[in-house]
Parts: C-alpha cells; sequence; structure tokens
C-alpha cells in the first residue's frame, strides 16, 4: 500500500494500469493517468481466495440494507403471504448475484454490485395502488412493465445512445451528478427514523470509521474488512442487550435471530413464478419513467467507481455496454419476478472508497455467495433481522464517501470560472429542493390531476406518459441535479480547459482500451 500522503501515483508512458497491476496500452496518455493511491487491491487484482470470499460478503453487506428495503416496501404494498414474502427476498438476492456476474463478467467489467433500484420503486408502488388486487395479480403486472421498460433500456445502451452522451457531460456536469448520489440518501428512513436507536448507530458509525481510518494502519484486517467488522460488532452488542433484556422487542435496536429457525430450509425460487407477466402499456410508461432515471444514476455510478478504482473516465463504448446490460438484468429481474429491476449499487462504492478494494474477483464472489444463499431461507430471515440502526450508520459512511468522490471531480475544473460555480451550486440545490417538493406530494395521481390543470399545456401535461415521467424523475436528485447541470454547462460560454474537458480527456480510457468478452477470447 502506497504512502498515505500521496495523492496519486503515476504510471510510465506507453501503459495503464487497471487497479494498479495490469498493464495495457494506452495510446500516450498514460503518464497523466492517475491510480489512487488508497488502493489495496486493483480492477485486475485477484485476493487470495479466503480473503476474496470476506471481501465479497463484506460488498454485499454494504447493500443489504438497500436491497431488503425495497422487497420489504413493495411487501407491505401487497400483503403477500409469510411464505411468499421470504420468497421475494430470496428472489432479490438471487437476481443481484445473476445480475452482478452478467455486470462484471460480459457488461462493463467494472466492480459494481447489481441490486434494487429505488428508482423503480416509485412507478412500482403506483402500478401496485392502481391494480389494487391480489399479490399474485399485482406482481404479474409489476413483471411484464419491467421487462417491456427493461427491452427499451437494452436498445438504449448497444445502440450507442447512451454513450454518445459523453461529449457533453464535463467534471461540472458529473461532479454534482455523483455527490447527488450519496446527498439525496441522507433522510432515508435507517437513518432519520423518529425513535432512532442513537447509540446503536453511534457504535457501528464509530466501529467503521475507527477501523477504516485509524486502526488500518495497525492491522491488515481492519483496512480491508472495516465495514464487515463494523457491522459484526455493533450486531453482537445488539443480541447482547437484546439477550439481557436490555432492549425489549418494541424497541428499535431489539434482536431475535431465533427467527431464522422457523424459515424453511431451500425457498422454491424460480423465473415467472408469480404467473405469466401482463403488459399494460400505461403502466410500461411509467416503470421506463423509473428506468430512464436508473440510467442517469447508472451513469453517474460508472464515473464514480472509475475514480476511486484509480482507473480512467469511462470509454463511451464502456458505458454502452454497462447500460445495455442493466437493461437484460432488468429483463431477468422481472422474469424472475422480483416487483422491481437491477441497477448500479452506489453503496458498494462507498465500500470501495473505505476498504480500497476494487477488485473485480472480490465483486464477483461476493455474487456467486448472494446467488446461492438467496435460496436459504434462513439467510433471508437473518438479514431481516439486522437492526436498522446498524444499518443507518452503515449509510452514513457510505453514502458521505460517495458525495466526497462526486466533489473530487473538480480538481479538473476551473473554480475561479464564475460560470463553473454558478452551474454547480445551482444543480446540487436544484438536486436536493425538488425531490423534496414531488416528496411532499400526495402521489402520482394528484400530480396528474395538477398538471392537467395548468393553462394551455393541461391536456398534453396531464397525461399519464408525460406527468409520470416528470414524477418519477423529479423525485431523484441525481436526475434532477444532472438535468440541470447538463443544460447550464453546455449553454453558458466556457472554455473546454474552464470545463474540465482537457484535463479529463487526458486520464479517460480510450475505445479501445475495453475490451468487450467475444474480443478478448477472438484475439
Amino acid at each position: 500500500m502506497s504512502d498515505p500522503t500521496d495523492d496519486v501515483t503515476t504510471v510510465d508512458d506507453g501503459a495503464a494500469t487497471d487497479g494498479g497491476t495490469s498493464a495495457t496500452p494506452e495510446g500516450g496518455r498514460a503518464s497523466e493517468r492517475e491510480a489512487a493511491s488508497f488502493v489495496e487491491y486493483g480492477i485486475e487484482d485477484k485476493p487470495p481466495a479466503g480473503e476474496s470470499f470476506f471481501l465479497g460478503i463484506q460488498h454485499y453487506l454494504t447493500m443489504v440494507g438497500a436491497n431488503i428495503a425495497v422487497p420489504l416496501v413493495l411487501i407491505n404494498a401487497m400483503g403477500p403471504s409469510e411464505t411468499q414474502a421470504m420468497t421475494l427476498i430470496g428472489t432479490f438476492f438471487v437476481v443481484s448475484g445473476v445480475a452482478t456476474l452478467l455486470q462484471t463478467t460480459i457488461g462493463n467489467r467494472y466492480p459494481l454490485v447489481q441490486g434494487a433500484s429505488f428508482a423503480l420503486l416509485a412507478p412500482a408502488l403506483t402500478i401496485v395502488g392502481a391494480v389494487g388486487g391480489p399479490f399474485d395479480l399485482a406482481m404479474r403486472e409489476l413483471q411484464g412493465a419491467i421487462i417491456a421498460a427493461a427491452a427499451i433500456q437494452v436498445l438504449i445502451g448497444y445502440s450507442g445512445l447512451m454513450g454518445r452522451l459523453k461529449r457533453y457531460l464535463s467534471p461540472v456536469v458529473v461532479a454534482p451528478v455523483i455527490a447527488l448520489i450519496g446527498l439525496s440518501l441522507f433522510s432515508t428512513p435507517q437513518i432519520v427514523m423518529p425513535q432512532q436507536n442513537w447509540w446503536l448507530l453511534g457504535l457501528t458509525l464509530v466501529c467503521i470509521v475507527g477501523f477504516s481510518q485509524y486502526l488500518d494502519a495497525y492491522s491488515r484486517y481492519a483496512r480491508l474488512f472495516p465495514v464487515l467488522l463494523g457491522i459484526v460488532t455493533a450486531y453482537l452488542v445488539a443480541v447482547g442487550l437484546s439477550v439481557a433484556g436490555i432492549y425489549a422487542p418494541d424497541q428499535v435496536g431489539y434482536v431475535a435471530p431465533s427467527a431464522a429457525l422457523d424459515a424453511p430450509i431451500v425457498l422454491s425460487i424460480t423465473p415467472l413464478q408469480w404467473g405469466v407477466p401482463a403488459f399494460t402499456p400505461a403502466y410500461i410508461v411509467g416503470m421506463f419513467a423509473g428506468v430512464v432515471a436508473s440510467m442517469i444514476e447508472s451513469y453517474g455510478d460508472y464515473f464514480a467507481v472509475a475514480r476511486l478504482a484509480g482507473v480512467g473516465a469511462p470509454s463511451r463504448k464502456r458505458i454502452d455496454h454497462g447500460i445495455g446490460m442493466e437493461g437484460i438484468g432488468n429483463v431477468f429481474a422481472g422474469l424472475m419476478g422480483t416487483g422491481n429491476g437491477s441497477t448500479s449499487y452506489s453503496e458498494n462504492i462507498g465500500a470501495i472508497g473505505i476498504t480500497g478494494v476494487a477488485s473485480r474477483q472480490v465483486v464477483q464472489v461476493g455474487a456467486v455467495v448472494m446467488l446461492v444463499v438467496g435460496f436459504f431461507g434462513p439467510f433471508s430471515q437473518l438479514i431481516v433481522t439486522i437492526p436498522d440502526p446498524i444499518i443507518g450508520g452503515l449509510f452514513i459512511a457510505m453514502f458521505g464517501q460517495i458525495a466526497a468522490v462526486g466533489l473530487s471531480n473538480l480538481k479538473y475544473v476551473d473554480l475561479d470560472a464564475q460560470r463553473n460555480v454558478f452551474t454547480i451550486g445551482l444543480a446540487l440545490f436544484a438536486g436536493l429542493a425538488i425531490p423534496a417538493y414531488f416528496g411532499g406530494l400526495e402521489g402520482v395521481a394528484a400530480f396528474r390531476d395538477g398538471m392537467s390543470q395548468v393553462a394551455v399545456l393541461g391536456p398534453i401535461l396531464g397525461t399519464q406518459i408525460v406527468a409520470d415521467t416528470v414524477f418519477v424523475i423529479g423525485q431523484t436528485g441525481m436526475a434532477v441535479g444532472g438535468i440541470v447541470a447538463l443544460l447550464l454547462d453546455n449553454t453558458i460560454p466556457g472554455t473546454r480547459e474552464e470545463r474540465g474537458l482537457d484535463q479529463w480527456e487526458a486520464i479517460s480510457e480510450e475505445e479501445h482500451e475495453f475490451q468487450t468478452v467475444l474480443e478478448r477470447y477472438t484475439e
């Protein structure tokens, strides 16, 4: 591990590091390529099997809260049986494992965990409310909407449409988008619940900070496993306090791990397990609005993981393959019946920033573990027993790291240029304020009614396709901030040097650097 006082390290002309160890032709730009000094394992590095196993579990533990929160919200909305609920949770982990393996092997090949999407949750709840029927019927409608919307995402990705946007995206745009991925999640229930157990949340946060920032210089395990050690320590304390009777069953932080013993050993998880998907045009439109927001978020994730892993900004080709593969992952999620989709996980990126582990192999090992244990009933039940305050403490550490990674892209920008300061400030504020406004509305139906009453344009704005799209995107901070920054940065006069484009181009990977699986094995 390099000296922590060094900000970056450089590599020789003619070669670039992919995570610090593997060299590839660089077209003369390698001398300007940066490698993050804290990276312990780069993208191409392969830690020993035992380390890979536990590091992979750690990566997945960072996204447990979100990957459990989404199905729990759907369960509360649809009221399935206990067996159906456990099966749904297990399905989310199976889909996450498969989608991650697909993305890391034949997609963009970044070490990105794929999991449940909050961007698709809003349209999903709208569909559930509109159907108003039993669990199986609602799930069939959700499956059809996700499959159809994801098919369009596949076309957008592999047609090259998403990658073409790169020429319009400078660090002035990408920085607030990535920052908003972290900042917009400060109000998640696991952090701001009214009856929060701040002692348990604080213990989790102190453990993660202690292991990753203070004890890392004394212990390699503290440096590699700060999240895993922090969660396990806080969980054991919560179990001890619960057994001792200090935490009562009705208190936040109470743990009843024995509940896992009541779950069936093996869950029956199969494609189309809830029935044949139903394809309702209105629901497909609403779900596609969520897909659009998800693509914008993933776009920012690609830049964030590249920045943390110490490799060049993603090429158009890598972006297209990433978005296209996320579409395939969403189609698979629809076929399996999650009632949601699959997207790149910001929590995973935060874990890379804290642990310095950006190894693709580590993420793949974790994906295999999640794929297997997803069929194991007691696992789903045990994961649910992790108290919300512990997840909240984890989120504070992860999301704060992501926000900082976004802002670090401003090192390429001329912050003495008033047009840059104005654009960044307005994008950040809009990305926080506008979703707060939409969050205070009664729902998409009420918003649609309000839009229909707008003078002159009401008949157009009040249509489902327009109103639902605006509602879903308006609730997504990184989408709002990204749109504002994109418009301002590309219309307010400014030089390429001021916008950071020249500096960024110097460290971006060239198109030939990213190779698909087919290209890698046909050379």
